[in-house]
């Protein structure tokens, strides 16, 4: 048995202090300068690391809007993964509110003159929204159909907002621009005219989230900056592991035939010939442009 303060965990002899060694100017630059690219990889981390962040394009250096300037054709491209694409069979439970929204809810889109639409639209109608009840979409595609249920729900300024860009044909002959099949991010993002992230309507919605939101398979939610209330009319679809936290509104669903079209897109992976992004994503290898949007 071994004595307090024995043994191979027993304290080193006591030392007298020794007065501390002045630091060079040169140690000092080089701390401050590590900590610098420490803290700017960390932004850029959180500026790309989950699926909603749209991209600043240089023209709207005001940040008001984007978050970060687009891929050049000289950037790195992105990387196609070297093994095969895992994807979870099944679908997700959708994420419910705890708590009901108080009714009436009203509606409000900002317009945002930083940054213009590419595309003109107006504004979806102010006001209150209907609380309850779905609305079926089907988005056709060059990779195939895609069925949506959007839930007033979970988010009813949200559907007014995505069923206004749908009905004037906002989103016909959209591309989607990034994929994302790495474990914890594996989703599809689309909705952007421009089609390299920077797009958007030329005006902002306000975000309906909740803590218990979660984003699995056969999740729609849409995108926005690391900024509250700055999405516009980009969106991803969930169709595998998604571990983001519950900053993205979800506004609906995915139907079976929709995420066997988006496996598909996820097993051919990123396009390694187009510029990447840096975090493993970029535009997928099929392409998935919207031909059409079926509305009620």
């Amino acid at each position: 048995m071994t004595e307090p303060g024995q043994g191979p965990f027993a304290p080193p002899p006591w030392q007298p202090p020794v007065p501390p060694k002045r630091s060079s100017t040169t140690a000092i630059v080089l701390v401050t300068g590590s900590v610098v690219v420490v803290v700017l990889m960390a932004l850029a981390f959180l500026a790309w690391g989950y699926p909603g962040f749209l991209r600043k394009p240089d023209a709207y250096a005001d940040g008001a809007f984007w978050t970060s300037a687009p891929s050049s054709p000289s950037s790195t491209p992105a990387t196609a993964p070297s093994t095969p694409v895992s994807i979870a069979a099944g679908r997700a439970a959708m994420p419910k509110r705890a708590k009901p929204l108080a009714d009436p809810v009203t509606c409000a889109f900002t317009p945002d003159p930083g940054a213009p639409a590419p595309k003109k639209v107006a504004l979806p109608p102010d006001g209150p929204a209907p609380l309850s009840g779905t609305v079926p979409v089907r988005l056709a595609t060059t990779a195939g159909g895609i069925g949506l249920t959007l839930d007033r729900a979970l988010a009813p300024c949200t559907v007014v907002n995505f069923l206004s860009l749908a009905k004037q044909g906002f989103y016909d002959g959209t591309s989607c621009h990034r994929l994302s099949v790495t474990a914890g991010l594996q989703m599809l993002q689309c909705g952007d005219p421009v089609g390299d992230g920077t797009g958007g309507p030329g005006y902002t919605i306000r975000d309906e989230v909740f803590p218990e939101l979660t984003y699995g398979r056969g999740v729609l939610a849409m995108a926005k900056t690391a900024e509250p209330d700055s999405g516009g009319s980009q969106f991803f679809l969930v169709f595998g592991e998604t571990e983001i936290p519950p900053e993205y509104t979800v506004f609906g669903s995915i139907d079976d035939a929709g995420l066997a079209v988006l496996d598909d897109v996820a097993r051919d992976g990123v396009d390694p010939a187009k510029p990447g992004i840096g975090d493993g994503s970029g535009p997928p290898k099929t392409p998935v442009t919207f031909t059409g949007v079926t509305t009620p």
